[in-house]
């Protein structure tokens, strides 16, 4: 090839390139527009039950706050069932399997079901989190941005990468947590070149820009703790093992459990929607500490001391709540309510650390803190996400070392116990429920590589 035509051909890649940053940049400021304005609306609505205290007192308000919740639960099941099945749930499982060229991304559906139920189903009070919504919304503006313009398969593949990276830097504040994300869960699907990986980082900035314009800059889940003193590695190793149980154990409710309810529905449709709803709704009233998403339950058990019962119990209903709410089929994610659970386990084992050793010697916060992205590593198997997502959210660079010792060890224990990843699961039964049984997930061309 002559030097003109190797210039020529240079100068298509550079324009082809510059056009993937852009419409990486336009999906990321998008997401984040649309997901701050999501975010905004389910906080706003979720003060539902304060209004209705004002109202009505004692049984009735207990009563009527679970018909209200079961009410918008089953409404919500019913729209997504309708119109759009593959919103239910988080939605990260349907980008995986869009990025294998299994799965379509149905973006027209998706959008508005996911936007309109996940705003419902996530302010009635159901312990569900609010980055699978912008993951998949974030998934779905790439989708349709690639609808648009002419991309290859590869591009495609890349910029729904980028998409839901938006998404989850929006719904966290955490862009770094976003890349590395994509990065470390999508491994098998990703296109690995220069054009994708930009445009995950930079859907992932401008994402994270907007949100902040619109939301503020702080991080999430804002703590500060004292550096934790080398001799304590050993405790965060313990609890590293515990949370891999938990972990695994968590998965494995999640699975049988959602698996359940879609047998229910084929016998008693809507029967377990509406019971979720029930108990979720009057729970919102009795306990409100066991339901919702989660992120306001993470500021006050960092900010309020709690003493070891109430975190047990804390513990055991946010894990069951969380297990049925996901199971209930409105959209809805699993990182918040996961990092609500694990700051309860980590406080509790703290406490305990604490009436052990020497006064001073051990800080509950700090294990509290380790936990969130103990477990996040557990169920995700991603254990560089769960160190990164944890620092930027709680802003505690001081437990960086404590924080790898525990998402390690909780990584290692998970699969010691044979657990398998969450969204590696959920895809599986996706694909299973369509009709499609790959052998394996399809590896990535070495040409992806360079």
């Amino acid at each position: 090839m002559s030097e003109p035509e190797d210039a020529a051909l240079e100068q298509r890649d550079r324009r082809a390139e510059n056009r993937f940053i852009v419409m990486a940049a336009v999906t990321g400021i998008v997401t984040g527009t649309i997901g701050s304005f999501f975010h905004l609306a389910i906080d706003r609505l979720s003060t539902w039950p304060q209004a209705l205290g004002r109202l009505l007192h004692g049984p009735w308000l207990v009563l009527a706050a679970a018909l209200i919740t079961m009410i918008v639960t089953v409404a919500m099941v019913a729209v997504v069932r309708r119109y759009a099945p593959e919103a239910a749930g988080s939605g990260v499982q349907e980008i995986e399997g869009a990025m294998s060229n299994l799965r379509n991304v149905r973006w027209r559906r998706v959008l508005p079901v996911k936007f309109l139920t996940g705003i419902g189903a996530l302010s009635s009070g159901l312990v569900l989190g609010r980055e699978g919504p912008t993951i998949h919304i974030g998934a779905s503006i790439a989708a349709a941005t690639t609808d648009f313009f002419k991309v290859s398969d590869t591009e495609r593949r890349g910029l729904l990468g980028a998409g839901a990276a938006a998404g989850l830097a929006c719904a966290f504040n955490a862009p770094l947590a976003a890349v590395l994300f994509i990065i470390e869960e999508t491994h098998n699907q990703f296109p690995y070149n220069f054009r994708s990986y930009m445009g995950v980082i930079v859907a992932a900035f401008f994402s994270t820009v907007m949100t902040e314009v619109i939301g503020g800059t702080a991080p999430d889940f804002s703590m500060s703790v004292a550096t934790p003193a080398l001799a304590l590695l050993p405790a965060f190793i313990v609890l590293g093992v515990l949370l891999g149980f938990v972990g695994v154990a968590l998965n494995a409710s999640l699975m049988s459990v959602s698996g359940f309810t879609i047998a229910m529905h084929k016998r008693i449709p809507y029967l377990m929607p509406a019971l979720i709803g029930l108990a979720i709704g009057a729970l919102f009233i009795l306990f409100p500490r066991a339901v919702t998403g989660g992120e306001n339950v993470i500021v006050a058990l960092a900010r309020d001391h709690v003493v070891l019962s109430a975190l047990l119990l804390l513990a055991v209903l946010r894990f069951a709540t969380m297990v049925v709410s996901y199971s209930a089929g409105t959209p809805g994610g699993i990182f918040a309510p996961m990092l609500a659970l694990a700051i309860a386990v980590g406080l509790a084992f703290g406490t305990i650390l604490e009436g052990l050793l020497p006064e001073g010697a051990a800080i509950p916060l700090a294990f509290g803190i380790a936990a969130m992205g103990g477990l996040f590593s557990a169920s995700v198997r991603a254990p560089v996400v769960g160190v990164a997502l944890t620092l930027e959210l709680t802003g505690a660079y001081t437990m960086t070392l404590p924080l790898i010792a525990t998402c390690v060890t909780a990584n290692i224990a998970a699969r010691w116990l044979g657990g398998q990843p969450i969204y590696e699961q959920l895809l599986e039964r996706t694909l299973k429920q369509a009709g499609v049984h790959p052998e394996r997930m399809p590896h990535r061309p070495e040409s992806e590589l360079g």
